[in-house]
């Protein structure tokens, strides 16, 4: 954790500021422990500080983005995230360069890795100890922080980041309606916000059905039946046979074969996975008193601006 870090940061539990309460305020910081002058106290663990005492309902995403920590990282050869990054959000790096940015179920980083090319100074936190392989991968830059707490319970102070987003996150909590609502405040003035969540324009598809016992089943266990979805792709590529295959076993059809595994597991494990529509989705940007508000083309994604 950087040092610098604590001055935007105040106690979740009761919104007293934070400061450093053991160790040295070094540059960087790899263990200690913050504490609120309330007293509230929070552990740096992995260089990491943490605002929960526990994945609650994630876990399945903490071993997620351990396991596929790099999968989805752009390189070289591939901006395939940059590119989803543009679609989900209308963002470009002109908007963001210089400014706080906030990204809300940061996983093990794919976003926050493209927001901090793109020149912000970008925090990123999850509820997961995803937040381990956000750290190895982005947390040693100098304009991230990552850290690891609650939607619900956010250790901002209002008005506090210039841009927010959140992509395929909000869905799978226990409400969503409820955590779009936690992050308006955190925005200053002129500050816009973007979110993508899942679509319920699809219909009805077996997965849904699947789905009342794969998110109790192990994670191991969950993450190995998931490799199915490497051969399954050419299979549902067969004429006729394909598409009923197709409907009755849905897998991710990326053509990388490990993104067809992440992308499974992804869909198939969470606890909570809510669909969404653009009818339902964009009062919420009004009722918080946002403005300019634009449907984007990848649904269901909206961005909104605070006057």
């Amino acid at each position: 954790m950087k040092s610098d870090f604590v001055d935007i940061l105040s106690c979740p539990k009761c919104g007293s500021p934070i400061a450093v309460a053991d160790g040295d305020r070094v540059d960087e910081i790899e263990s200690g422990t913050l504490r609120c002058q309330a007293g509230h106290t929070f552990p740096i663990v992995g260089g990491v500080p943490r605002f929960v005492e526990s994945e609650l309902y994630v876990q399945n995403f903490g071993f997620e983005w351990n396991v596929h920590a790099g999968t989805q990282l752009d390189s070289a050869i591939s901006d395939e995230s940059e590119q989803a990054f543009r679609a989900k959000t209308g963002f470009t790096p002109e908007m963001l360069m210089g400014k706080l940015v906030l990204d809300v179920g940061c996983g093990m980083g794919r976003y926050t890795d493209v927001a901090s090319r793109w020149g912000a100074t970008v925090v990123g936190i999850d509820l997961s100890q995803a937040v381990q392989a956000a750290q190895h991968n982005v947390g040693g830059r100098a304009n991230v922080h990552i850290a690891q707490a609650n939607v619900f319970e956010l250790p901002f102070r209002d008005e506090t980041f210039d841009f927010i987003f959140s992509l395929g996150v909000l869905h799978h909590t226990p409400d969503t309606k409820a955590a779009f609502d936690r992050l308006p405040g955190l925005l200053r003035t002129n500050g816009r916000i973007a979110i993508w969540l899942y679509s319920n324009y699809g219909g009805w598809r077996p997965s849904e059905l699947y789905r009342y016992v794969t998110p109790r089943l192990p994670k191991r266990l969950l993450h190995g039946l998931t490799y199915v979805a490497v051969p399954l792709y050419y299979v549902h590529k067969i004429p006729v046979v394909g598409p009923l295959l197709s409907f009755l076993t849905p897998i991710s059809h990326h053509p990388k074969a490990r993104w067809r595994v992440l992308d499974t597991f992804d869909w198939y494990s969470p606890k909570y996975q809510w669909k969404h529509s653009y009818e339902e989705v964009f009062p919420w940007f009004e009722e918080q008193g946002l403005t300019d508000i634009r449907v984007l083309g990848s649904p269901i994604a909206l961005q909104g601006t605070k006057r």
